[in-house]
């Protein structure tokens, strides 16, 4: 059974960070890429970063919004996925979700993501 389990949210200052995980079970790490999205209230979910775990054209992909500010990088003997966010604004206040697709596509931004993980709030105080 493939499983993401995704942690590591919390309230936190505007300025401040946060260092969001996936770990990921049930399935061949460096055969997909780990995309972490976000979802707020009213609004659509959206692509944060995203990684492929085993080298594929993809590579790292950061959202316009979060260049600069955001890092992803992948333990792929702990089968995990860190997403690095500093200088934390009110509007990246969102749930955020790690979720999984096999590495077919040279676009994460495009491509199907199969599996997905529970999400974890994020709230960024002003």
């Amino acid at each position: 059974e493939v499983q993401l389990q995704a942690s590591g949210g919390g309230l936190v200052q505007a300025g401040g960070s946060l260092r969001l995980s996936c770990t990921g079970s049930g399935f061949d790490f460096e055969d997909y890429v780990i995309g972490w999205f976000r979802q707020a209230p009213g609004k659509e979910r959206e692509l944060v970063s995203c990684i492929s775990l085993g080298g594929g054209s993809i590579g790292i992909s950061n959202a316009d919004f979060v260049k600069g500010r955001a890092s992803i990088s992948s333990d792929n003997a702990k089968k995990t996925v860190y997403l690095q966010m500093g200088s934390l604004k009110p509007e990246d206040t969102a749930v955020y979700y790690c979720a999984a697709g096999l590495d077919l596509s040279d676009s994460g931004m495009k491509m199907t993501y199969d599996y997905w993980g529970q999400g974890t709030q994020v709230t960024v105080s002003s």
